[in-house]
């Protein structure tokens, strides 16, 4: 019984190391499938930069407040956010900023926006004072019609 542990526990083992070894090859030889970005552009930068560079392009401030555990926040980054439709339109029109409202910055700024719910999508003016919210999950062409008003 003893031997056919251990021959049992060798062989997973052995295969484990073939795995990892194979899965290493393949990542190391793979190449990127999306060269170009397409989609919607997100500043980075401290909140101040953020307000004084919509200043100086004169434009508003799309702001996407989420929580890196929000199911929606996580749907919107992936399906509408890399969409061509939002990218062509939020990325001339708007400074684009997403912000994990429980870390850093966005702790101190969550109140201040009275964030309640994830997601929260904001138009701010470049004094970042909010001038138009939605919540929750939107399709690129809602989110579209939710921001037109707000185009400088």
């Amino acid at each position: 019984m003893k031997k056919q542990f251990i021959a049992i526990t060798f062989g997973l083992i052995s295969i484990m190391t073939m795995v990892s070894f194979t899965s290493i090859e393949t990542k190391n030889t793979s190449t990127p499938i999306q060269t170009e970005k397409e989609g919607m552009v997100f500043t980075e930068g401290t909140f101040a930069d953020i307000c004084a560079k919509a200043k100086k392009e004169k434009k508003n401030i799309f702001f996407d407040a989420y929580a890196s555990w929000c199911g929606p926040c996580k749907l919107l980054k992936r399906d509408v956010f890399t969409s061509k439709t939002a990218g062509d339109f939020f990325n001339k029109k708007f400074i684009n900023v997403a912000m994990d409202m429980e870390k850093g910055e966005g702790a101190a700024l969550a109140p201040a926006f009275q964030i309640t719910a994830y997601p929260t999508l904001l138009i701010l003016n470049h004094k970042g004072e909010i001038i138009g919210r939605t919540m929750g999950y939107q399709s690129a062409e809602k989110l579209i019609e939710f921001a037109k008003p707000y185009v400088r």
